[in-house]
This record gives structure tokens, sequence and C-alpha cells, in this order.
């Protein structure tokens, strides 16, 4: 059985899930109400791969939310991270994707630490980050929609942002290695940590955000958005292919302009329904099919028998893991998400 760690995109957001899904108690509360509210399972989910093999999982909401970070409630965000995973385990759970900010979190608070939670003593071995499968997908968006809208890649400039990170550091590698991109543009707040990716790929002009993006031709958005800081779409090349692979995604209602295409970056479409309600809930177009790449990578995991934390730790990411999850995505009928 496999499961999913998740958590919603904000206060407002969490109180109107929470009617929907029949939990009356927690639809009008505040934060402080969720920074103590406990893991819930709150969806069981059904997947049948196109080789006809099916497998079951559940969903675990974290009840973490991100206004927990903005107002300082550390303890409460990293308390969520470790509960649900601890709830998880406890149901018997193999192998569970941690969602969104889950792996953030997990990471940046260095929660690895923790074994104990209560009386359970956590596996780390049954979890994953889902960032291999992040990676390998939005670099075959960038592949494929680029194709699509007359970009040719060995003529591109591809401004990575947060290319410091798990991910973005995983799709310089891929870009870098795998095609025949003509510029890469490496954009992170951690100079020297840009400096060890631009000494290690033996490439790429290290650029603020401000010098990167009116270059690019390609954009991908694997980064935080800062505090203060907005695009203006006026100084974008155009055609311009934006590629979101933050979370909540919203760059397509802060960048509409002609020329300008923004797409869910990390996104994929299962050939076959899902039998869940979770994904309606996070506003998926079509709710049934598109999940998010890393929730997707537990799943194939699950169907693989490969009970193993696949994606872990920072910068871990290799293009052997990223071929291999390739390989196993498309061998179970998901695929990029393109529209």
């Amino acid at each position: 059985m496999f499961g999913l760690i998740g958590h919603l995109t904000s206060l407002e957001h969490a109180q109107s899930v929470a009617r929907e899904l029949g939990y009356p108690e927690y639809a009008d509360q505040g934060l402080d109400f969720w920074c103590s509210a406990p893991p819930q399972i709150v969806d069981t989910i059904k997947v049948t791969s196109v080789t006809g093999q099916q497998i079951e999982g559940r969903y675990v909401e974290s009840c973490f939310l991100p206004e927990m970070l903005a107002t300082r409630r550390i303890k409460a965000a990293t308390r969520k991270i470790v509960n649900a995973m601890a709830h998880a385990q406890k149901h018997g759970i193999n192998i569970t994707a941690l969602g969104g900010f889950s792996s953030i979190i997990f990471e940046n608070f260095n929660l690895q630490q923790i074994r104990q939670v209560r009386n359970v003593k956590l596996e780390f071995e049954r979890f994953t980050t889902g960032n291999t499968h992040t990676a390998y997908i939005i670099c075959r968006q960038v592949e494929q929609a680029s194709q699509k809208l007359g970009i040719e890649l060995s003529k591109a400039t591809v401004a990575v942002c947060g290319a410091t990170g798990d991910i973005g550091s995983a799709i310089c590698r891929w870009l870098d290695a795998r095609t025949d991109v003509a510029e890469l543009l490496l954009v992170a707040r951690n100079q020297e940590r840009l400096q060890v990716l631009q000494e290690e790929l033996g490439r790429g002009k290290i650029m603020s955000l401000d010098e990167a993006l009116p270059q690019a031709d390609i954009v991908v958005w694997v980064a935080s958005m800062p505090k203060g800081v907005e695009i203006d779409p006026t100084t974008l090349k155009q055609p311009c292919l934006l590629i979101d692979g933050g979370y909540p995604k919203n760059l397509a209602n802060l960048l509409q302009h002609p020329g300008v295409h923004v797409l869910n970056g990390g996104i994929v479409e299962h050939s076959l329904d899902i039998d869940w309600r979770i994904m309606s809930i996070v506003n998926m177009d079509v709710p049934a099919r598109q999940l998010f790449a890393c929730f997707a990578e537990s799943m194939l995991l699950e169907f693989e028998k490969l009970y193993t934390n696949f994606s872990w730790g920072r910068n871990q990411i290799t293009l052997e893991k990223m071929d291999l999850i390739g390989q196993v995505s498309v061998k179970h009928g998901f695929r990029p998400l393109l529209v």
C-alpha cells in the first residue's frame, strides 16, 4: 500500500476543504486550531496501471498550512510533518510520498534527527520525497513543450530559478547531459552552492533573477517566490516558455501576457481514471487523471514493489535514477502535462 502526505495551500482553503470532506469541527477554526490538529487519513485511492495491475493507497492530510512558516510557528510545522509520517507508518503504509512543503520542511529543518514519534520509531526507508520523478517530468516538459512552441533547444537559453535545490540541480544535470540546450543560466540565492553546481556541470552562467529572465527562452521555476518579488512579463522574451514547478502554482495568474506560455510543472497525467477525491480539492483541471509527480512516485514504487526512500536528501538525484523512474512512469501509463 502506498501513501501520500499532503497539505492545503492556505487557512481559507483548509477551512473550505474541511467542510467539503465532512469535518465541520475544522471548518470554522483559526490557525491556532490547525497548529494542534492531528493528521488524518482522508481518502482511499485506487490506481490501475496500463499493464492491468491495481494498487491501493491512502491520502494523509498533515494539517500543515503555509501560514505556520509565515508566522514563525516552526515547531508546529515540523511537528505536523513527523506526526503525519508516524501516522502513515502506523497504518501499515509501505511507501509514502512527502508532497508540497512536507519534503522541504523535512530537509531544511533536519528532521531526520527525529527517530521517535511517541510510540512509533520512524523507518525512513518507508518515505520518499518524490523529487526524482518531479525532476524527470519537468525535464520532459522542457523538451516536449518547447518543441510544441517552436523553440529549438539547440538555440535556446534556459534559466533555472532555484538551481541549487534538490529538484533544480537534477534538472540542470539532465539538461546539460541529455539535451543540446545552448545556454544554461543558474539562478539561486546561495552563491556558494551556485559556484559548486557550476563547477560540477562545467558550464552555466550564474546570474541574478533580474539579469536572467530577459535572456531566457525557457524559464524553469523551482524556487519559492521571495516576498516582494514580482516578474514583469513585458521583460520576458516572446515566445517564452515558463514552467512553474513551485507550490502553490500561481505564475499563470501573475504572468498573463501574449507570448508568455505558463505550464504547470511537475504535473503528470495518467492514462486511466484514478479512484479518489483529493485531486479535485487541490484544483486539478482533470482531477481523475492529473496529479503531482511527487505523489505519482510513491505509486510507481508501489507498482514495482521498490520499498525504499528512492528520493532522499539534497542533491542526491542521479541521471540513472531519473532514467529508472522515467521508464517505470511510462510503463504504468503516466505522461507529462503539456497544456
